[in-house]
């Protein structure tokens, strides 16, 4: 399989809107770059007393629209390049779904599986002490990513306000209930999907009550198998995770999977389903492929066997440009990433609301602000679609980048 640089991709696709827009060179270079960056080195004690250092950034891609807003991940092989091709996603994907916020994204160096949780404190701690100048809530909120979840964030928060002598709970999204998070927030990224799904099948006639799969069975995937079955009625038929991947043509209770896979780790082993080889789950014959696992997972080399007839990409970055195109042309309907995956930056949006005048929505009035603004998304990118005839993810791009250009030169930037 080719290796792609994220960031060159998100570049051009930046590239490929703006052309159809027909923006002029000044704009196209502001939005092909990262407006600032920040890389810095963090340092910690370990457990076993030794020194640990740890390299770190955060990168704020745009401000037009608002404050920069994205997550930071802990991972072992992050890059530069992946932070700016997330951060720039991001930007896209908070203008597609019209919030008046940029995009960012931060990360760490570092291996959390092998690190105790009095550790990840520490580094948490230590990464706002960095940034604490350049994040708040008119500047830069940031948000779990991968291996971050809401205790990070609550680390964090609570650095930021005892540097600043004061109370900002807005500063970070998706943090636990008890210190400002939002009902509605734990479920709103596969929620904000099936909405989209759900779109596509009234507007182009699919089936959501056929079968469906999931590719990657984390917090994402668990939570678009129960959606889906729950608001949708389609019978879940296969899913896979980092150890292997199952199928039964007759359908698995999502609710029952889902306790399998948090008790023992994995869905292999499931009852009344077998096992199949990874690749071979993007390949069956569904209504609905949610792609919830890796980037560049369908590629040119296996997206002439995809069979899906809706793909709604709930990963970061799953299909490679060179896929696009094929699966464009078989006739299969793509919900590109910044779109399918924008409920749950919209719902930060809701909690950076609700912390700013302490008052907080309940959890059906969070699901129905949402799906207002994941419905209106998906239609502004359809007829995107038919005005540019162009394939759903430039569409989407088409979208985001008119609104932050638009932006941009109403300040004069360019």
């Amino acid at each position: 399989m080719a290796s792609y640089n994220s960031f060159h991709v998100a570049q051009q696709q930046v590239l490929e809107a703006a052309r159809l827009l027909h923006l002029d060179d000044a704009t196209i270079e502001l939005l092909s770059w990262p407006q600032r960056e920040f890389s810095f080195s963090l340092h910690i004690r370990m457990d076993d007393g030794k020194p640990g250092i740890f390299h770190a950034s955060r990168i704020q891609y745009n401000f037009a629209r608002g404050p920069a807003k994205g997550g930071i991940r802990f991972h072992p092989d992050e890059t530069i390049d992946t932070i700016r091709a997330l951060a720039s996603w991001m930007t896209w994907k908070t203008a597609v779904v019209d919030l008046p916020l940029g995009g960012g994204k931060g990360g760490i160096v570092c291996d959390p599986k092998s690190m105790s949780e009095r550790e990840l404190e520490a580094l948490s701690r230590s990464y706002v002490r960095a940034i604490a100048p350049m994040i708040g809530v008119d500047k830069d909120v940031p948000a779990p990513d991968v291996y971050t979840n809401p205790q990070t964030m609550a680390w964090m928060m609570d650095e930021y306000e005892t540097i600043v002598y004061s109370h900002h709970p807005g500063v970070m999204t998706d943090k636990p209930m008890q210190i400002g998070g939002t009902e509605g927030r734990r479920d709103a990224t596969a929620r904000g999907g099936v909405i989209a799904v759900r779109e596509a099948c009234r507007l182009h006639g699919f089936d959501p009550t056929r079968s469906f799969a999931i590719q990657g069975f984390g917090n994402a995937g668990q939570r678009a198998a129960l959606l889906h079955a729950n608001i949708l009625g389609g019978r879940l038929v296969a899913v896979s995770d980092s150890q292997g991947a199952i199928f039964n043509p007759r359908g698995m209770d999502p609710e029952m999977l889902v306790k399998h896979k948090l008790k023992t780790g994995s869905v292999l082993g499931f009852p009344d389903a077998g096992e199949i080889p990874h690749g071979e789950l993007l390949e069956l014959e569904v209504e609905v492929l949610y792609p919830a696992a890796l980037e560049n997972a369908i590629t040119a080399g296996n997206a002439p066997k995809i069979r899906a007839r809706v793909i709604c990409e709930l990963a970061n970055g799953p299909t490679t440009p060179e896929a696009d195109l094929i699966l464009h042309g078989k006739g299969i309907h793509v919900i590109p990433d910044i779109l399918a995956s924008a409920g749950g930056v919209t719902v930060s949006y809701f909690e950076m609301v609700q912390d700013r005048y302490s008052y907080f929505w309940d959890e059906a009035l969070v699901h129905e602000r949402l799906d207002a603004k994941i419905t209106s998304a998906y239609h502004a990118v359809q007829e995107a679609m038919k005005e540019k005839k162009t394939h759903p993810r430039l569409a989407a791009m088409i979208v985001g980048v008119a609104r932050v250009a638009e932006a941009c030169k109403l300040r004069g930037w360019v």
